[in-house]
């Protein structure tokens, strides 16, 4: 309890800005390295650029969906970082899929081709689209608009979209590899963490 209520000290000091600007240093930082073809981008820096930017979208969603339970179980607080999370991994969605449109595919009528075509696209769009709206209203003017109550149940979609980015991931893996398999597990396990808190609070006293 002594080491939370230290982090907590130190992390109320701590600007939620902060998040956005340790996002966007790394995102150019991950693309001056693809365009120069520095370590892992060596070869097929575009793929492995658009890898990158999805695979730090995936764990910053696992950070934001850990946020909850992490308060009950720990005592650390990170709930005033938590839209900066959610809206810095939108960022990186978004990175994930212009790296995809515009250097890997280079035309609309292609991207269009693959979604139809290939499912881990499909699943993998399907994210994306239902994040859209998420990144839109993350702002205290959204939930005065449309009430809190109506602002939580859209933001619920946090979760499909969660899941199905994992399983784009999985999909798109070729072969056996325990890392996309993670991301999903702990995805899912966190979603259902939060169902059963959420049908616990519905439960009369």
């Amino acid at each position: 309890m002594a080491i939370a209520q230290t982090m907590n000290g130190a992390l109320r000091r701590l600007p939620a800005w902060t998040i956005y600007i340790v996002g966007a240093v790394y995102a150019v930082w991950e693309f001056w390295r693809a365009l120069n073809q520095i370590g892992p981008y060596l070869v097929e820096p575009i793929n492995v650029l658009e890898r990158a930017y999805g695979e730090i979208a995936l764990i910053l969603m696992v950070v934001g969906l850990m946020v909850t339970p992490l308060r009950k179980l720990t005592g650390v607080n990170l709930i005033k970082f938590r839209r900066a999370i959610g809206v810095t991994a939108f960022f990186f969605v978004l990175a994930h899929f212009l790296v995809f449109a515009i250097l890997d595919v280079q035309s609309v009528s292609r991207v269009w081709e693959e979604v139809v075509k290939r499912p881990y696209v499909t699943v993998g769009m399907l994210s994306f689209l239902m994040l859209i709206p998420l990144a839109v209203t993350s702002n205290n003017m959204s939930v005065r608009k449309m009430g809190a109550a109506a602002w939580r149940k859209m933001h619920k979609l946090t979760y499909p979209a969660a899941i199905l980015g994992a399983v784009h991931y999985l999909w798109l893996v070729k072969g056996f590899q325990l890392e996309p398999i993670i991301y999903l597990v702990a995805i899912l396990g966190l979603v259902a963490v939060r169902y059963v808190s959420l049908e616990r609070q519905k439960q009369p006293a």
